[in-house]
This record gives structure tokens, sequence and C-alpha cells, in this order.
């Protein structure tokens, strides 16, 4: 029978990883953690670009692994004692329990496994809610956890959850790795036992029982690992490696879109995002869009689809096309399921008489408020494609497929229609629900169920998950894993932003060397061409304009409008105008004990009195969809909780959205409160000085961005530094002293009026430091004040309080 190869791959660096992680002495990792620097000699710095695969693989593969550690060690460095893990820090607490057959079957099988791992079959039994899911590492032990571990057990050994099934796991093992010695007394080595020897040993020995602690999950960096072993099968593997096409799209190889379309993108979309979508469009492999805050990437994006859904490709010359690696011949048994769902009337029953219209639905998407219909293909289209669309986060992923419900994408003759798309991923919101890969697997299986009652085959779960993706035109999903199945656009399109945040790396040392750089980023940084979209549609132009300088070259414009669009009228008071900076330069950073995150209680506090003014003065700012408050640091974040809950009880989550600035990408608030934290002589300012968190966290608002920190401490940082200097030139400065309240007073607030600040453009602001709080002083500086009526102008699509905004 043929064997999918790529299967084989991705098993055997399965196996692979196994080997190395499986192997690790978990207490032994505890101690040596602080002097990890030390083991980092043989570590390399990532490159733009590099020689081969080899040379790629021997950077990316350490750095990898290097996180993994970070990872498993993640609960120690929140605040764990150095001998062990505190009560109530361990996830999940379980017993294995193994009948004596399978014992001996275990122990009989050990010298038939040639590579060291072991796929067994165990129970388990829990209370906890809590569940155990694929590639969770485990920690096994002859002995209980008795109130966490206090000390170190006799035997144990790492485990990798294969899959579950209700309360049966099925785990690797490995036999090999670190070694420990059986009889101290004995010279030969031969008589060393893997610890996983040794424990299942033991275990047999006195009552087939294992202790059981969930470590962490390994789920994403599992794909990570297969997906870096991959880079060597893929097609544009030298693309990937150089950062540069040897064949560029040229204009006569470009798809093609009906003039009808082309003329629908003229009216609806931007010069920069018409750019993009012709880029897109270009036959190149690798297309990188950015777009900076508030540029409408998801609407290029439903703009990409269209064209590239209903484009014709254009002719090809004969040499190109021998260029192109092809992917092989399927084997027969999955061309055999190929046959069988273009020809079901052959096998059995037709799935299509299984599916039973229920007021206009197809069966495939059930109508849940957003009155999905089905898809209508024109007969007369010849060419057809599947598009593959990737997200980080199950967030951004929700994002894509909701516009993509509402609005629907244009066809060749600018008709709108709701294309079939299929959501794959964990966790969908309530309103993308209908589309998502379980939902639909769920709903095709009771309806062949019930047809099924009537004489019908229903069909196994793998075989009902392939039909709805192939019968999908759009599939939206967390990671890039096709599992197989054909994709038409041979392009990969890349569309992020590299001066925002990019995924979290746990590992200081994996993150010094490289670690965290993205594809999108390397490739820019070796000169690959870049298409950034350049009109912002979200923020005033005083906030717009320190990012547009320190990140994006200047180059950032405004939409039409955009100012009367976002001008509010508590901006008639400077201090709560579009941009203002607080110096509160007598705070003071403490970090709370055990933890290494910190927090500033005197920034808490004059952010509490801010909000106090502000929601009494206009009350529509009470409300969590409107105003947020950020800040770098999770610990000021469950202070501002705390505080808020002490004055509003169980109603604070409505009247302010509270969180962190990593929590906060990708979305917006009219107004918001952003707390640095960091106010110290010289300990510096940790990892607030990430120009990248700077620009997330100042970029949220539309209306005012609100910054308090201390000016002295941030000047350390030459982005801080240039940020605090722009806000003096523009008289939107202020220091504070205590009492914090005194700022707010009435006869203050008066004195801080602007008389004229309608057309409040960040060029015609004066300059003045503020140095004595007289923000009258620089009154003259502006022009015209909003209206008390003002426009609030179109709100961007929200899916739940406070979300969705698309970045």
């Amino acid at each position: 029978m043929a064997v999918d190869k790529s299967k084989l791959q991705d098993e055997d660096s399965i196996t692979r990883f196994c080997k190395v992680i499986l192997g690790w002495d978990y207490f032994r990792l505890l101690k040596q953690c602080s002097n990890f620097k030390d083991a980092a000699s043989d570590l390399k710095e990532v490159k733009d670009t590099y020689n081969d695969v080899d040379e790629y693989l021997a950077t990316f593969e350490p750095l990898l692994f290097e996180e993994v550690k970070a990872q498993i060690l993640q609960l120690k460095k929140d605040g764990e004692e150095e001998e062990g893990m505190e009560e109530g820090n361990l996830s999940l607490t379980f017993v294995l329990c193994i009948s004596a057959a399978e014992w001996n079957l275990w122990l009989e099988k050990e010298s038939d496994e040639s590579d060291g791992i072991h796929l067994k079959a165990v129970a388990y039994e829990t209370d906890e809610e809590e569940s155990v899911s694929q590639h969770d590492l485990l920690l096994l032990s002859k002995e209980q956890f008795k109130g966490g571990i206090k000390s170190i057990p006799t035997t144990y050994a790492f485990a990798l959850v294969e899959n579950r099934q209700k309360n049966q796991l099925r785990l690797r093992m490995y036999l090999g790795g670190e070694f420990i010695r059986v009889y101290p007394d004995v010279e030969n080595y031969s008589e060393r036992l893997s610890r996983m020897q040794v424990l299942l040993t033991s275990a047999k020995a006195v009552n087939r029982c294992l202790y059981t602690i969930k470590i962490c999950s390994l789920s994403t960096i599992v794909r990570e690992y297969v997906a870096l072993r991959s880079v060597g099968s893929l097609p544009f593997k030298d693309l990937i490696l150089t950062a540069s096409e040897k064949h560029s799209g040229s204009k006569d190889q470009a798809w093609e879109i009906s003039g009808s379309l082309h003329d629908y993108f003229d009216e609806i979309l931007n010069k920069s995002q018409k750019e993009a979508i012709d880029a897109g469009l270009s036959h190149k492999v690798f297309v990188l869009i950015q777009g900076p805050p508030g540029t409408g990437k998801t609407q290029t994006i439903i703009g990409l689809l269209s064209a590239i859904l209903h484009a014709t490709p254009a002719r090809v010359h004969k040499v190109r096309l021998r260029e192109i690696n092809r992917k092989p011949d399927p084997p027969i048994q999955k061309r055999y399921k190929h046959w069988e769902h273009a020809s079901p009337w052959l096998f059995g029953a037709n799935p299509r008489d299984i599916i039973m219209p229920i007021d206009g639905d197809d069966g495939f998407f059930p109508t849940t408020g957003n009155e999905l219909k089905p898809e209508v293909v024109n007969s007369s289209r010849k060419y057809r494609v599947r598009v593959l669309v990737c997200a980080p986060s199950n967030s951004a992923l929700d994002e894509v497929v909701f516009r993509l419900l509402k609005t629907g994408i244009r066809d060749e003759t600018v008709h709108t229609y709701t294309p079939k798309v299929v959501r794959i991923g964990l966790k969908p919101h309530h309103s993308v629900e209908a589309v998502s890969l379980d939902h639909l697997v769920n709903h095709k299986r009771n309806l062949a169920g019930d047809k099924q009652k009537q004489g019908a085959t229903g069909g196994d779960l793998d075989s009902v998950r392939a039909t709805v993706l192939d019968e999908a035109v759009i599939v939206v999903e967390l990671v890039l894993d096709n599992g197989g199945y054909s994709f038409g656009h041979c392009a990969v399109v890349m569309i992020g932003d590299p001066v925002q945040l990019p995924a979290t790396v746990i590992s200081p040392i994996a993150e010094k060397f490289g670690y965290g750089t993205s594809l999108f980023k390397r490739f820019q940084r070796a000169g690959y061409p870049v298409n950034m979209l350049k009109t912002q549609y979200r923020m005033h132009p005083e906030i717009r304009s320190f990012p547009s300088k320190e990140f994006y070259n200047e180059v950032l414009e405004d939409g039409s409008d955009i100012q009367n669009q976002t001008n509010r009228g508590w901006h008639k008071f400077r201090c709560f105008g579009p941009f203002c900076f607080f110096d509160i330069h007598e705070g003071k950073e403490s970090q709370p004990s055990g933890s290494g995150s910190w927090v500033n209680e005197d920034e808490v506090e004059f952010a509490l009195i801010m909000y106090h003014k502000f929601i009494t003065m206009f009350q529509e700012l009470k409300s969590s969809s409107q105003l947020a408050i950020i800040s770098p640091y999770g610990h000021q974040v469950k202070l501002f909780q705390e505080r808020f809950r002490d004055t509003f009880g169980v109603e604070s989550k409505k009247v302010v959205d509270i969180g962190t600035v990593d929590g906060f990408q990708g979305r917006e608030k009219d107004v918001v409160i952003f707390s640095c934290v960091r106010a110290n002589k010289n300990r510096g300012i940790g990892f607030v000085s990430d120009f990248r968190r700077m620009n997330v966290g100042i970029t949220r608002a539309k209306s005012s961005i609100l910054v308090i920190g201390s000016a002295l401490t941030l000047r350390s940082d030459e982005h801080w530094k240039n940020l605090i200097e722009s806000a003096q030139k523009r008289g939107c400065f202020f220091k504070v002293s205590k009492p914090f309240a005194s700022f707010f007073s009435n006869e203050n607030l008066e004195s801080m009026m602007v008389k004229d600040a309608d057309a409040r453009v960040p060029e015609r602001i004066g300059a003045n430091d503020n140095e004595n709080n007289a923000p009258e002083n620089n009154a003259e500086d502006a022009d015209q004040g909003p209206p008390d009526d003002h426009d609030y102008g179109d709100e961007d699509v929200e899916m739940y309080e406070g979300g969705f905004e698309e970045d």
C-alpha cells in the first residue's frame, strides 16, 4: 500500500523532537535554569539569509529547544522556590493505571523498539475539570506528589500525550535519554538504565500506578518543530533561505480580474490597498504587505480574496511551467477517496441526498442570526481556486471569518455572495461558530445519522471532515497546515506589521539570539520588496503624527475627514486632548514579592482620579466599549482591576476595559489611558523599551491617548525620549505632583481650556514643554475647538464588546 511521505516526514520530526525533550531530567533543568546563559555558547544568532537548509536548521533548532525549556520552566519563573513548585501551582495532577498484561507487554517489547520511543495506552483518573490534550507534557513518578513537589522523587520521567479518548491516554515514552546509575557500587556502566526504564520497572513492583503532573502544553511548539524540519521539502525553500526570488512575477504573468471588479476596487480602495492587491495577483511566490495600525488590513484581505477567487490566470510560458516543483501523484488509496467524493453514486449513497435544505439553508451553514446563504457559482466561470487563510490567534481568525460572513465577497460581476468558509481552530466566537469545522462536521453527521435510519450509510469522522473541507472554497485556520488538501493559488501573501508586537518568545536566551524574528521581518531586512498600506482610518492626526515619524518614515497619511470623525468634546481641555503625556515625576515603581512583574501605585491613583473626572464630565465614556486602561505589566493590570472593583463592584468590567498592551494588539478604543509603570534612577525600563510594544500601546486610541509615566526614567530609551520631546514641542506635556486631585480641580481645568481647537493638526501646535503646568500659554497656537454635538463617525466592526477591531 502506498504511504503518504509527508505524514512519514512529520512522524520522523515528532520522533526526533521526543528523543530530545523526553530525555531531559526535569529537576536538573530546575536547578540549572539560572545558569542557562553559560550553556548558550553553541547558539547561533538568526541571520537574514542562509546558504543551505543545514545552516538554517543548525540555527533555529537549538533556539527552539531553548524555548521549550523556558515553557517547561515557566511555572518556576512565575515565583516558585528553588527546590520545587509550591502547592497550588501545579497545572493538573492525576493517576495513570496500567493492567498487568499491559505492563508485561511493555517490558517484552522494550528490546523491539529500535528508536527507543514507546507508544502506550493507559487509563487515567482525575476529578479535575481541566482535561488532558494531545501534546501535553507529563511528569511521571511512582510516588505521589503531596502538596506540590517539596522534594525530588526517587524515580521520574517525562511523557508526551499522543492522543486522548475519554479516560484513556496514548503516551510517547522514551527509553533513552539521560541515564541514572541503578547500582552505584558497580563500576560496569552497562548497569545504567534510563529514567523511564527504572520508572516502569519500579512502578510494576509496587501497584502498577504512575502519579502524574501535567507540566505544560507543547502543542504549538510541536507544530513549529514539524514546520521547521519540513523546510527542506518545500518547493520554495530557496526563497525561504535567500529571501530573494529568481523569477519575479511580470505583468504578462499576472492574474487578471474583470473590468467590473477592477472598477469596483477603484471606488472603495485607496491607492496603496489597490497596489497590494495587484501585488497579490502578480504571480510572485511571496508577497509581503505591511499594514500599520488602522490602515485597513482586513479590508485588503477581503479584496484579495475577491480578486483571487475570480481572477483568470495569465498564459504561462512552458519553460516557466517546467521550473515549478509539482507534488507527486497521491497514493492510490487517496485517489480512491477523491474518486468516491467525485462520483459518490458509484460507491453507495450520494451525500447530496443526505443534505436536507431548511428554510433556504443548504445544510452546511445553519442560520444563526448572520443569515448565512449558500454560495452561488456562476456557470460561465472557467477557473476555480481554493484559498487557505492563516492567522496567528483565534481572535484574528474570527475577525477575518466574521467580516467574510458579514460583508461577503464580490464576484467578477461585482455581485455580493457568501463563499463556503470553514474555520479550523479552537474556541470560535459564537458569531462564527456556524462555520467552524467541528460544528459543520457534527451537523453533517447528524443529518447522515437521520438518513442512515432510513437505510443510507453515514460515514466515519475522518471522511466527514474530508468532505466538509473539500466543499470549502476558503479555509481559515490558526496554523499553516493544509492537511494534505491542495489549494489552487500558488502564492503566499503575508500581511502584517513588523513594528507591532511579534509572537511571544518566553526564553530570554532565544529572544536574545533572534528567535522572535518573524519571516516577514527577516525578508524585509534582506531587501525583499514590501507593499505598505499608507492611509490610516483610525486615529486623530495628532495621535498618528508620532508613530508615523518614529516607526514608518513619515509615510502614513490620514483618511478623508478622519480628523472630524475623531474630534471629541473633551478635546476642548488640553489635558484631555488627542495626545498627552503626564509626568508623574515623584512616582515610584515596586515589585510584588516573589514576582517578576512591576507596579506603580502612584500611576494607578492618578489614573483613577483622571477617570473619575472624565466620566463625570462626559457620561458617554462610562463604558468599557469606549475607554480602556492598558499597561505593559500584568501586576499593574491586576492592581487597576482591584481598585476599580473596589469602586464599582461587579460592574467594573462594564465601565472600563483593563488589560495588558500585548493583549490589546489588534483592538481599539475611543480613549486609552496608558500606564508605563517604570520609575527609577538606574534600573532601566525593562521590556517597556521594546519599541513595538510602545507603538502598539499608543496606537490603540481613536480620539485620545493619555500616557502616564516618569519622564526622567523613560528618557533613558531613545524612542521614549523622542515621544516626550514630541509632547513638549506640541504643548501636551504635563508635570503632575501630589495631591493629584488638584490637577483636575475646576479652576485648573478652566485654565487648560483650548480657545480654538477645531483644526488640531500637529504641525500647527506650538513648541512648549509646559514646565510650569500652564497650558493656557499655548492656547494661541491652536485653532478652533470641536462643537459639543460632535460626530463620532462610523465605527469599525465589533464582534464583542471592545474587540475584533482590526489592526
